[in-house]
């Protein structure tokens, strides 16, 4: 499965297999717009929406029979819960919580199905940053597909999906621009550029920026430098702002350029499916003054077969209006799927 014998277990191949053969997902209709049914299909948010999107188009997975099915989806936003409800400058989402609580009380009242396994079979898809905190108490016992997928914020192995952070500029055409140059157009060796949220992006500046020739770190740039630059660079830096996760993680796969993930928390997405260490760099926080020198000790040899290996997992990490095997929208499912059957179990 999934491109190559090295990148995925036999076990996970039957797992994705039987995925496809039986499972059927029960879609809640409570709920009301905007916070609920009504995905977000651009921006940095955008994966929860076309996740949503899909799902209520897909007639193989889905059931209107609740009986049958095996897992239960929790159509809701966070990125439009966080727009619609947040009191902005109040610094509190007592409200936001409040809100999702009351929600979940009409489901139990109405159904049978989260009592029955107190969520174990629930799931939601939330890719705002906030989204750890809001669900950690009320749906602490789903699976939760979270983009801010940080084992210090209470995500939880086994249970919990690292979500992928997809920034989708044209919703109509989610596969614009793939791809990038061939290796020997690539002559930067690495390119940051972006806004200076968090911590350790000022780090990376302070290091890097106007430092050397071979490492192309910048602030914020125009949107066609920072594809030109994607699209010619040997490594892409993720680093983290002011979360773990990051578009750029999926933007150098889209790209076809090797990531090199700076975010010491950060547990990336189909870590139960992919080796990340075949195919991306993971460097520590504290080696940011040590960066070139990690990245030129690779072996060209070695280089060459990450950036094979890149442009053999993105299928994983693409869009499409209608799914296809192994892509992004399968795999999330997937993901999700393999923690409910086979991760940490509560009932």
């Amino acid at each position: 499965m999934l491109c190559s014998k090295k990148l995925a277990h036999h076990f996970v191949r039957w797992s994705y297999e039987l995925m496809e053969q039986i499972l059927k997902v029960y879609i809640y209709t409570e709920g009301a717009r905007p916070v609920f049914h009504t995905p977000v299909l651009k921006g940095i948010y955008a994966s929860e929406g076309w996740f949503m999107k899909l799902l209520k188009r897909n007639k193989k997975f889905v059931t209107k029979k609740p009986k049958k099915a095996h897992l239960f989806y929790l159509p809701f936003s966070s990125r439009m819960l966080e727009e619609t409800l947040y009191v902005p400058d109040s610094h509190s989402r007592r409200n936001l919580v409040r809100y999702l609580s009351d929600y979940l009380d009409i489901i139990i009242q109405r159904h049978s199905f989260w009592n029955r396994t107190t969520g174990a079979d629930h799931f939601l898809v939330a890719c705002h940053d906030w989204a750890p905190a809001e669900t950690e108490r009320i749906m602490a016992n789903c699976i939760r597909a979270l983009c801010n997928a940080d084992i210090k914020e209470g995500f939880q192995f086994g249970r919990d999906v690292s979500l992928p952070e997809t920034y989708i500029r044209a919703e109509k055409n989610p596969l614009r621009e793939i791809g990038g140059k061939r290796l020997s157009k690539r002559r930067t060796l690495a390119f940051f550029a972006g806004n200076m949220h968090g911590y350790l992006r000022p780090i990376l500046l302070n290091n890097w920026e106007n430092k050397d020739p071979d490492m192309k770190i910048f602030g914020k740039i125009s949107k066609v430098s920072y594809v030109q630059y994607m699209k010619s660079s040997k490594y892409c830096i993720c680093a983290k702002g002011y979360e773990v996760n990051s578009p750029r993680v999926v933007e150098a796969i889209f790209y076809e350029c090797v990531p090199v993930i700076i975010s010491d928390n950060f547990i990336p997405p189909f870590f139960e499916t992919l080796n990340w260490e075949a195919f991306a760099i993971f460097v520590p926080e504290k080696d940011i003054p040590k960066l070139k020198d990690i990245l030129v000790s690779i072996p060209d040899r070695r280089y060459r077969e990450m950036q094979r290996r890149v442009k053999l997992v993105q299928q994983h990490f693409l869009w499409h209006v209608k799914p296809v095997k192994y892509d992004i929208f399968n795999m999330i499912l997937h993901s999700i799927w393999h923690n409910r059957v086979f991760g940490v179990r509560t009932r």
